[in-house]
């Protein structure tokens, strides 16, 4: 494992990297850009950004309205907000009419920290995964974000992209065929006895728990799903016939994100023992991020510890 850097980070500087090739692409921001990171955007092209305000709802409007006239827009602000207050815009004013829009929801996930639960976005991926045709992404690292920024600069079509606040590790520049394709995972480890399909940071929480279990004799499978709609079911569904036991792993809700999505999936064609790990059917709370992390079981000890349990170990 490599350098740590904010997905939020990595995103920034990959709109202004590829801002010269895409000339389409605009940014629109909910007065948070310092924080969203679309600030250095904003510098270098002050024409095509736009701070709406925190008026979150009204920012989806004109960024439904930026793509009807052959624009590319990218509309920024906090995971709780893109996906809670501005639901109904981005399902009625994007997706219904199947816009090419990216709606961008940063600071995901309990790693927000000290900003607590009501900031503490556990639900998005659930809520944007519900929407009919809607694409969402949740990159695990910097050198992923990168590659699924301009991917979806490409993409035709309404997406979700979530960006994480803490710095995480790089781990997929390690990787000798890594490749960036939105709806297919990427397998970050093999193993034969069960498998973890984590998205996100969760994906770093995996690869170690996978340590911690090979020092046991248990031999853990690790896949990175960045793109949790549309899933890559082949992948999954390869993984539970040929390791017979699954583990999921995000951070957000058990509850209708990348665990449910994979209970449904197994569900229908590879009934095996999925076991979901992320925050339990509760609220977040304030603390350091590694703190709050801890607290809610997000850990490679704690995943270690659930893949056990599934193997009766």
């Amino acid at each position: 494992m490599s350098n740590m850097e904010a997905t939020r980070s990595a995103y920034g500087k990959a709109l202004t990297e590829l801002a010269e090739k895409y000339p389409e692409l605009m940014v629109l921001d909910a007065d948070l850009s310092t924080a969203t990171m679309t600030k250095s955007f904003a510098a270098l092209y002050p024409e095509r950004f736009f701070n709406c305000g925190i008026a979150e709802a009204n920012m989806m409007g004109i960024a439904a309205g930026m793509s009807t006239a052959g624009l590319k827009p990218f509309a920024n602000t906090f995971a709780i907000f893109a996906a809670g207050r501005a639901f109904e815009q981005v399902r009625n004013s994007i997706a219904y009419p199947r816009l090419n829009v990216t709606v961008v929801g940063s600071h995901g996930g309990i790693s927000v920290g000290e900003d607590g639960a009501t900031h503490q976005s556990i639900e998005d991926l659930a809520l944007m995964r519900v929407i009919p045709g809607m694409t969402v992404v949740n990159p695990c690292d910097a050198h992923e974000m990168r590659f699924a920024t301009e991917a979806l600069i490409k993409h035709v079509g309404p997406a979700y992209l979530r960006l994480g606040r803490a710095p995480v590790e790089t781990v997929t520049d390690t990787l000798p065929d890594y490749q960036f394709r939105l709806g297919k995972g990427v397998t970050m480890r093999e193993g034969r006895d069960m498998t973890f399909v984590a998205t996100g940071l969760c994906v770093q929480l995996a690869l170690k728990a996978a340590v911690l279990l090979e020092q046991e004799g248990i031999s853990a499978r690790v896949l990175n799903i960045h793109t949790v709609k549309p899933l890559d079911e082949e992948l999954i569904v390869k993984a539970a016939e040929e390791t017979g036991h699954i583990v999921t792993a995000e951070e957000h809700s058990v509850i209708g994100g990348l665990g449910g999505a994979v209970a449904e999936l197994l569900g229908e064609r590879c009934p095996v023992p999925v076991l979901r790990h992320g925050v339990e059917d509760r609220f977040g709370r304030s603390g350091k991020a590694s703190d709050v992390l801890s607290f809610y079981g997000l850990t490679p000890e704690a995943l270690a510890e659930k893949a056990k349990r599934i193997l009766h170990v």
